[in-house]
């Protein structure tokens, strides 16, 4: 189980029989109910999906002055610097951008930092290097909107700078000729979460003007598709226009390069999502600039050479596996020093080396705080110092925290759930403990868990088909705010398990009913499952069409998988008997046998429990509890007993029992003496209902 909680949506049935009334299928009724779109006018506006972009680009603050300056910096034959970032939203911002400037036969020069040795954002360095080339003005993309002193230099150096960006502002802004970014308090742009790319798609619109919009948006649409699904940005308003634009012209785009990868990532000729561009596409782009080869990406996607085209392509596959292989090794590394880690020092996760490649190690703390639950700190250590960057968990704001530990850093930057930090070799130690006290502190002792959110339970497993499965992708595009479907199984059993893939990877058997459904659960052993054929199980997943050797078939992708929480009929009905027994019901003769146990047998529940909890495995769920005592102890009546016990043992004043939902909270009580398990009133009870019932016989 890899979520220790699942928030399972509940839609009104009344809401999704309506939306199916009006035509609407299952899947798509259950998904739009349980967010909150319930009836049949309100689903047809959540899924139109605009054509064009209708916001004027001019509404935007300084929009005017940035077309201005740029237009004569074009009629006057200067040369135009692009300035760009090196993930994906930076790349495609600054390919788009180049291309528009290149069209109307500006002189530019191009210029991406290198994440390692140049950091983010503009650097004095880099912005003489581009006036010594000739760049009287320079276009920044994704970046430079709190880049106050590098816009000044600049300035002082004769080179004047329109800045482009989508990230929150400093109290004063740079300096520049024009500040283009949403996010400006006084900007009245209504649309606020444009993308880095899509600020420069709105840029050129404005540069091309309204009679040239619908021709430059469908030329560049696709880039700024890719660079917004990359950015996690909001996928709602004019991001939801561009990306579903972007993805039906993405077959036939002009960008040779985007054809490339698409081929060399063997998607060439099949559908693409948004969940093709967010973990296909997108991180074969990320890699290039992780590793410190941005420019590969971005010439990449400005070639207009096939032959090239591919050749790049290709090296980019090739350092996007690199990557994945460093990352692996830093992760299996990371998780070792985890585990020599003291319990107080597990509040969050700082961890160091000086063989991590520092380009990584923020992949591997957003893995690290997943697989742990908890803030994770990555540092890369070189010549006695550090550079950290850290991930958050559960909400917990990361910047506060930094600030907490100013004083032991050299510099931070960043926001709640991403940052940044540089430290002092010698204070990691200090900085770890401090940390750990404040996660401890912020979260008043109770820590974040893991939790999956699930739109809905599948309740009619039987209209669950291929079909069902298409109709889900007018949902599309999939991003934060409208994220991908996610669906439940409750109460399925498990027929088959089997590994595949080397052992990487599951496939499974699952039935509910009558109904069978394959499914594939990704990255996950036998063992790390932790279920086995015959279990009765809860299984969280996407749903999705499968094709294999030109055959394709439903299949559940799984997302997690937990022993269920959901009673069976038998259960149930064992459950709802003990509760009469307990309530002091009547009970007939049947019922009575049905319960009645034995000394020996209340010993081996006993021993089973006993070795548990001094394990500390003191909290689980209640129904998988009592099913794993009932399997250590057999017995045809060995679920009804089990539970029995237990309460038995909660009254007798052997254990304390708390239920919180379906958890369970158990500790062994210290006990003086014996205890005599039959004089608890519902064995008392359960004895006396025998004798009327012999009684009765006689």
């Amino acid at each position: 189980m890899k979520f220790k909680k699942w928030n399972i949506g509940a839609p009104a049935e009344g809401d999704v029989a309506l939306l199916r009334s009006a035509g609407y299928p299952y899947l798509l009724s259950t998904v739009l109910a349980a967010r909150g779109v319930r009836d049949p006018e309100a689903a047809a506006e959540f899924l139109d999906r605009e054509r064009k972009l209708t916001l004027s680009p001019m509404l935007m603050r300084d929009m005017d002055k940035a077309v201005a300056r740029i237009q004569r910096a074009i009629a006057g034959g200067e040369t135009i610097a692009v300035f760009g970032d090196y993930d994906v939203d930076g790349i495609t911002s600054t390919v788009l951008l180049m291309d528009y400037l290149k069209s109307c036969g500006a002189k530019c020069l191009r210029y991406i930092p290198r994440r390692i040795e140049d950091g983010y954002g503009l650097s004095k360095d880099a912005i003489q290097g581009l006036r010594a080339q000739g760049a009287t003005l320079m276009i920044t993309v994704d970046c430079g909107i709190t880049g106050n002193e590098e816009v000044d230099f600049a300035a002082s150096l004769g080179m004047d700078v329109v800045v482009t960006d989508h990230h929150e502002c400093k109290e004063t802004l740079p300096n520049a000729v024009a500040v283009v970014d949403p996010h400006r308090p006084d900007c009245p742009y209504p649309f606020k979460h444009l993308a880095g790319c899509g600020v420069a798609l709105k840029l050129v619109l404005a540069l091309g003007g309204e009679n040239r919009e619908d021709a430059l948006f469908a030329r560049y649409c696709t880039l700024a598709a890719i660079g917004t699904v990359a950015d996690v940005m909001r996928m709602e308003g004019e991001n939801r226009t561009i990306v579903s634009c972007g993805l039906e012209a993405l077959p036939h785009t002009d960008f040779v390069g985007v054809h490339a990868l698409l081929k060399e990532a063997g998607l060439l000729g099949k559908p693409i999502t948004s969940i093709q561009i967010g973990f296909v596409l997108s991180p074969r782009i990320n890699a290039a600039g992780r590793m410190g080869a941005a420019d590969l990406a971005a010439d990449l996607l400005e070639t207009s050479d096939p032959a090239r085209a591919e050749e790049l392509a290709r090296a980019l596959c090739d350092l996007n596996r690199e990557r994945q292989a460093v990352e692996q090794a830093i992760c299996a590394d990371a998780i070792c020093q985890i585990e020599k880690l003291r319990s107080e020092d597990r509040s969050a996760l700082v961890l160091s080396s000086e063989a991590w490649h520092q380009g990584v190690v923020g992949i591997v703390a957003s893995r690290l705080s997943e697989k742990y639950s908890c803030p994770s700190f990555m540092i890369h250590l070189k010549d006695g110092t550090g550079k950290g960057s850290c991930r958050s968990y559960g909400g917990f704001n990361l910047f506060a925290a930094l600030e907490s530990c100013a004083d032991l850093l050299d510099g931070f930057g960043g926001h709640e759930l991403a940052a940044g930090f540089t430290i002092p070799e010698e204070n990691i130690d200090a900085f770890r403990t401090r940390i750990n006290r404040y996660v401890r502190s912020a979260s008043g002792g109770e820590l974040p868990v893991s939790s999956l959110e699930i739109d809905a339970p599948i309740t009619c497993p039987g209209d669950v088909d291929l079909a069902e499965v298409e109709h889900l992708s007018n949902l599309e595009p999939y991003g934060a705010g409208n994220p991908r479907p996610v669906f439940a199984l409750l109460g399925a059993t498990v027929d088959a398990i089997q590994s595949v893939g080397q052992g990487k990877h599951l496939k499974l058997r699952l039935s509910k009913g009558t109904c069978r459904f394959d499914a594939i659960f990704f990255s996950v052993t036998e063992q790390e499952c932790g279920v086995a054929a015959g279990m009765r199980v809860d299984a969280a997943f996407y749903l999705q069409a499968n094709t294999f050797r030109g055959n394709t078939t439903l299949q559940l992708q799984l997302i997690d998988i937990r022993p269920s929480l959901t009673p069976s009929r038998h259960e149930a009905a064992d459950l709802e008997l003990l509760r009469r027994l307990m309530d002091g019901g009547a009970l007939t003769a049947q019922e009575v046998d049905h319960l009645a146990a034995s000394r020996e047998q209340f010993g081996a529940y006993w021993v089973a429990l006993e070795r548990r909890l001094r394990q500390g495995k003191t909290e689980e769920d209640a129904l998988p509890c009592l099913r794993r005592l009932a399997a250590q102890c057999g017995g045809k009546e060995s679920f009804l007993r089990a539970a029995l016990a237990l309460e038995v043992f909660r009254e007798r004043g052997l254990i304390a029992m708390t239920r919180q939902g379906d958890r369970l909270t158990l500790c062994l009580n210290q006990i003086q003496g014996k205890v005599d398990l039959f004089a608890c009133p519902y064995l008392v009870r359960l004895q006396d209902a025998a004798n009327r019932n012999r009684g009765d016989l006689t």
